[in-house]
């Protein structure tokens, strides 16, 4: 939209209520500076178009982000730590974080990996929920048996156990 400031011999002077550059009224009614439309009426189709983006809530792909970033601070992982499992800089997993970068193939392996989870859990967003993971815990037969005197811990032990019990989990010792 431009404000008519005065002719001047046969030509119109307008300003450009955008960037409010003073100018002659161009032959196709564009701005010489900013190149949008000096009329209000109709406004002029830009020469590159913009890609259309869309809300986040409202994207098609699974929300894959949302999900890494749950997975990690539910395993109590910074992004560094993350990074180190995948071997992967710290900034690679900020990226996917924050949908500035989109992981491959091969990169969801070693997430799911240093998550421990699988890719199609890792692409559901772990969706099982605390009930279910509780239920499937009970049914085991060394857990059952140490319910009893899990009231009786204090925050120092429960975390001593916690800590050896993954350890386990994730680097079973050999028998001889």
């Amino acid at each position: 939209m431009a404000t008519t400031l005065a002719p001047v011999d046969s030509r119109e002077v307008v300003r450009c209520d955008r960037c409010l550059l003073v100018q002659f009224r161009t032959s196709n009614n564009l701005c010489r500076r900013c190149h949008l439309s000096l009329d209000e009426e109709e406004p002029v189709a830009p020469l590159v178009p913009t890609p259309q983006l869309v809300p986040p809530a409202h994207r098609g792909h699974l929300n894959l982000a949302a999900s890494i970033r749950a997975m990690r601070l539910r395993n109590g992982l910074s992004q560094r730590q993350l990074a180190g499992r995948m071997s992967v800089p710290r900034t690679y997993v900020s990226k996917i974080e924050n949908e500035k970068a989109t992981p491959t193939l091969s990169s969801l392996e070693r997430l799911a990996r240093a998550l421990e989870v699988t890719v199609p859990e890792l692409l559901s967003g772990g969706e099982r929920n605390r009930q279910e993971e509780i239920s499937e815990l009970i049914k085991d037969p060394f857990i059952a048996e140490m319910l009893p005197f899990v009231s009786q811990l204090n925050g120092m032990q429960m975390s001593s156990i916690l800590t050896q019990i993954r350890d386990l989990t994730l680097r079973p010792r050999r028998s001889a």
